[in-house]
């Protein structure tokens, strides 16, 4: 994936880029995948409103996206998609019982490839294994901090965490951020690296605005 530049049409244009959205193959997500998302309107849990002029705008859904996909699965990615709710691709899946999910998109991912899950799928790339059966070294994501929960770490475009070390009935893995951690052989996590990983050199124009307010870029 690449950056896209724009002109500096405008003082915020000037060194604004923005995502390229080559790798996305679909614009209209799947119904079935959809949630609708509630508009709060500015209004806190009591029901008052605590920020102005907040309403209307345009109807939001929430990808319904599978965090944990069930032993023994055989899927074949359909399309990849955009997510407004996160910063990762997500990629439309449909298994052998003909069943659609939405999982997170690795950098590996492409429309046709066939993805597994469970102790006997293979080592590859996109494929979701239980940390036992993952060679020490590998780089992984979509990692379960309790076995059978579901991804909760690991998760956002273009991180990745590395198999460090198996100790008894644990694993030692090193996160993004440098730490180490232990997490129980069961939990699953998915080999590779999530997706659109150019996301964080995307740039939304802030150079323009600091430019007028007299501050130099360092």
């Amino acid at each position: 994936m690449s950056i896209t530049q724009f002109n500096p049409t405008t003082p915020a244009r000037r060194g604004m880029t923005s995502q390229d959205m080559s790798e996305v193959t679909t614009k209209k997500p799947l119904k079935s995948l959809l949630k609708s998302k509630k508009q709060n309107a500015g209004r806190n849990n009591t029901g008052r409103i605590t920020v102005r002029h907040r309403g209307g705008g345009v109807k939001r859904h929430y990808r319904l996206v599978n965090h944990k996909l069930a032993p023994g699965l055989v899927a074949t990615i359909e399309e990849i998609e955009y997510d407004p709710n996160r910063s990762a691709r997500i990629a439309r899946v449909k298994d052998q019982f003909s069943q659609y999910h939405y999982v997170l998109a690795d950098t590996a991912m492409v429309k046709g490839k066939v993805i597994a899950s469970g102790e006997d799928a293979p080592i590859e790339a996109g494929n979701r294994i239980p940390l036992s059966k993952i060679p020490v070294g590998s780089q992984i994501y979509a990692i379960e901090i309790t076995p059978g929960k579901g991804a909760q770490l690991v998760r956002s475009a273009g991180t990745t965490a590395q198999l460090m070390a198996k100790e008894g009935e644990y694993a030692q893995v090193r996160l993004p951020s440098g730490e180490v951690r232990r997490f129980r052989l069961e939990a699953e996590a998915t080999i590779g690296t999530v997706g659109n990983i150019q996301h964080q050199n995307v740039k939304i124009g802030s150079a323009g605005r600091n430019r007028r307010k007299g501050i130099r870029p360092s």
